[in-house]
């Protein structure tokens, strides 16, 4: 399939690995040209080294305030075809470990940034009048996820966002959706596998195990598979489609609505 992003340049957040990696490379496959962003530079270089040519990187905490006059001061003037917006998330925990001071950081660190963000974005979308946003966030914003109580929460901010968000530019050439990927074979996912194997006393193999099944396939997503949904979403092919949020998490939803 011919996506038409041959040459249109992405934002692509979180890059450096996981999910903004693989739609990285993914839109390279297909010709775009790629802002790479994230907190490791060697990694940037490497992936930089990779494709020569075709991606500038900006080493930086995305969900630290003045990223946006960094991301702004690089694409001043330039036609931005879409952005994925993507960051790790919270630390694992349930309602009673979790302080005060986490919620708070989680408030800023999945949420309050993403805002900035985009208040700074969308006037160039809208100039435009033509961009993609797509969000990567997780499943949880469909049903919770054990020990995740920070993502299950603040995570659902964000679709309601988006959602709400999609209603007011859905006449501009400008989109906006969320993926919600499910367990996946990341770095991230080890955080959850370190938490299931403490409190039911298990190695971590075990809780891998354990995870896999509960996907209802027997295994974890790949994540190079999403990242073709996501730059089909990204690209052209995508204008009808706004407001949405897709799970990508084998059968582990169970809502009709999934």
């Amino acid at each position: 399939m011919n996506l038409n992003i041959k040459d249109n340049l992405f934002i692509v957040l979180g890059a450096s690995s996981g999910f903004g990696k693989s739609v990285s490379v993914a839109l390279l496959g297909d010709g775009a040209k790629v802002i790479a962003v994230a907190r490791r530079q060697e990694l940037l270089t490497q992936l930089s080294n990779d494709y020569p040519g075709k991606i500038e990187t900006i080493q930086a905490d995305v969900t630290l305030s003045g990223f946006d006059d960094v991301l702004l001061n690089v694409v001043a003037g330039r036609h931005i075809s879409g952005i994925l917006i993507n960051a790790g998330g919270p630390p694992a925990s349930g309602f009673f470990e979790t302080s005060e001071q986490m919620w708070l950081d989680a408030y800023q660190n999945v949420f309050l940034w993403k805002v900035r963000l985009l208040n700074r974005l969308l006037p160039l979308f809208m100039n435009q009048k033509y961009g993609r946003i797509l969000f990567i966030e997780s499943v949880s914003v469909k049903q919770p996820v054990e020990n995740l109580i920070l993502s299950n929460s603040i995570r659902a901010a964000v679709a309601g966002m988006v959602k709400t968000l999609a209603a007011e530019i859905a006449n501009t050439g400008a989109t906006v959706n969320v993926l919600a990927p499910g367990y996946h074979q990341t770095a991230a996912m080890e955080r959850l596998f370190a938490k299931r194997a403490q409190k039911e006393n298990i190695s971590i193999e075990a809780a891998k195990d354990l995870f896999s099944a509960e996907t209802g396939m027997g295994f974890m997503g790949n994540p190079d598979d999403l990242a073709q949904l996501a730059t089909w979403l990204l690209s052209p092919s995508s204008a009808f489609v706004t407001g949405q949020v897709i799970s990508i998490a084998g059968n582990a939803v169970k809502g009709i609505m999934g």
